[in-house]
């Protein structure tokens, strides 16, 4: 402990190497308060622990030259940072640009095929024409998706590709697709 206590007196001093040691010495003890703070966040939080740490170090040794009185001093310094960014990122996600309150699903669970709406399925094929038109092979995917049935594997197994290879190219075509039709849309 009286370690940690000296070093913190060489960063204070101005000591890079200083700053270096220090986390080394502490970053164990870090983990753990971050753990910590994780374990009272719910279900939602997406920062993991080690992120957390790395984010709290930053702020505090991003500012320079900070001195602190002593190694509970520090710790109290480091809680306060992870505290401060778990907090921003709530309201990071609680804005209202980036979803709050819109239920969530999972795109994965939905059934593709199925009564569509005229609408809708003219929205899909005219954009599906444009997708086409810039990557053949994963509007082709679609296509075995959407009007077919297949699952990933069935059009994987007869597009002659790996089903990671179609899991990748049926997120890049949804997330495409879907920002095409919702650009159409009159507002």
């Amino acid at each position: 402990m009286g370690q940690v206590t000296d070093v913190l007196g060489a960063v204070g001093l101005g000591n890079s190497k200083a700053a270096e040691e220090l986390l080394a010495l502490v970053y164990h003890q870090l983990r753990q308060v971050a753990a910590r703070q994780m374990a009272m966040e719910t279900s939602t939080q997406t920062l993991q622990p080690t992120a957390l740490v790395h984010e709290a170090w930053l702020r505090l040794a991003g500012k320079g030259t900070v001195q602190f009185a002593n190694r509970a001093h520090f710790f109290g310094a480091a809680a306060q940072a992870m505290r401060r960014i778990l907090i921003e990122n709530a309201r990071r996600k609680q804005a209202e640009r980036h979803g709050s309150g819109v239920r969530r699903l999972d795109i994965q669970q939905l059934e593709i095929v199925g009564p569509a709406k005229d609408e809708e399925l003219l929205a899909v094929d005219d954009a599906l024409e444009r997708f086409a038109i810039q990557d053949p092979q994963k509007a082709e995917l679609v296509k075995l998706r959407y009007f077919v049935g297949f699952t990933l594997e069935e059009a994987a197994g007869v597009l002659g590709i790996s089903v990671p290879t179609a899991k990748r190219w049926w997120t890049y075509a949804r997330a495409w697709l879907f920002r095409e039709i919702a650009a159409g849309q009159p507002k």
